[in-house]
């Protein structure tokens, strides 16, 4: 009923007021606004256009009809095509009556003839009107649908380029093993075409699959040679734990310098927000950096009682250095700190190591 139109004497067309039975939700604005926003809905149906057949040039089209709504006159275009085809850009009436055919066939529009053809609006003395000319009220009745589209578009845009950001990654960790693999060069050559969520998910996990292949075949351990009877067993085993005292001892004592840690580790102290100068700095550090490694926080706090902060921290900046070299960060800092391996951790062997370029121990 009542209707108006904000519009500039520049084209810059605003909101279209139209009182309706429903309304949809319009960003930034509360969800009982009587306002529906027609250039969210262009926006809208310009960023889907593909999925609805349309070019540029309709959107354009599109876009030159709204700028001619006028404060009172509703939802209908009145102007004539020459007018139109000038504000487009000077197209031909052939090509205007093609677009808006077009969006007729799609159900934005609806044309209403008078008997000569001409555009304009009649009333009667008791307030009825008609109108006679193009008029855009289904692409605003149709607000909901074409914003949940553009949206659903935008989503797809998005995980395309967070997959895409994934197989980038592995596909530089698998270029420090070998650079001149062909799976790297067939995988960039696939990259360069416009690919489709599942197209980068199922290349995600070709990436995958070829970085643990890879990373298996760098951690894997080396053999170890059991003696021959129970009294060597026996031996070995006293051997072994007098020496894992010895060493536990000597790596207590024996913590790298930090500027040592820092300079070799550089991976982790990019991510340092300020300078490490103290072992509280890199400890903080290595508390933010665990649980981007997927190591829980109450992992690494136990680790630190167990073996001490410089050492775990160590592991932390150590095992990011490593990167891809590492299956599963997770489980690799359990048994270095609290497993298995942890009488093997020495982070002062590992630097010299890194700093070498030699590869981490098995």
């Amino acid at each position: 009923m009542g209707q108006a139109v904000l519009v500039h004497k520049n084209m810059t067309f605003t909101k279209l007021s139209i009182k309706r039975k429903e309304t949809y939700p319009v960003p930034g604005e509360a969800p009982s606004t009587n306002e529906t926003n027609v250039w969210a809905i262009f926006r809208a149906l310009r960023d889907s256009h593909t999925q609805f057949g349309l070019r540029p040039g309709h959107m354009q089209t599109l876009q030159a009809l709204l700028s001619f709504l006028k404060p009172g006159h509703g939802e209908t275009v009145f102007a004539s095509n020459s007018e139109i085809c000038r504000r487009v850009g000077g197209i031909d009436e052939r090509t205007l009556r093609r677009h808006i055919d077009r969006f007729l066939e799609l159900g934005f529009m609806t044309r209403h003839d008078s008997p000569n053809r001409k555009r304009y609006r009649v009333r009667s003395s008791d307030g009825q009107c008609i109108s006679y000319g193009v008029s855009l009220s289904p692409l605003i009745e149709r607000a909901n649908e074409l914003l949940a589209v553009a949206q659903e578009v935008e989503n797809r845009r998005r995980d395309c380029i967070f997959i895409r950001k994934q197989i980038l990654t592995k596909l530089a960790q698998l270029e420090e093993f070998c650079p001149e693999s062909p799976f790297i060069s067939e995988v960039r050559k696939t990259l360069r075409r416009k690919l489709s969520v599942v197209e980068y998910r199922a290349l995600l996990v070709k990436a995958e699959t070829e970085c643990d292949t890879m990373s298996t075949a760098v951690d894997t351990p080396k053999a170890t040679y059991l003696p021959a009877n129970d009294g060597q067993n026996d031996r070995h085993l006293s051997k072994s734990e007098k020496e894992d005292k010895d060493l536990e001892r000597r790596e207590t004592t024996e913590n790298p310098k930090i500027r040592t840690l820092t300079t070799v580790c550089n991976e982790a102290t990019a991510f340092a927000t300020n300078m490490l100068r103290t072992w509280d700095d890199v400890d903080h550090h290595a508390r933010t950096l665990a649980p981007m490694m997927g190591i829980h926080t109450t992992t690494y706090e136990k680790a630190k009682t167990a073996i001490g902060a410089q050492k775990a921290s160590c592991a932390i900046f150590i095992m990011l250095q490593l990167g891809n070299r590492i299956r599963n960060f997770g489980a690799y800092f359990h048994s270095i700190t609290l497993g298995r391996r942890v009488n093997q951790f020495n982070p002062s062997m590992l630097l010299e190591r890194l700093a070498s370029a030699e590869g981490p121990p098995a």
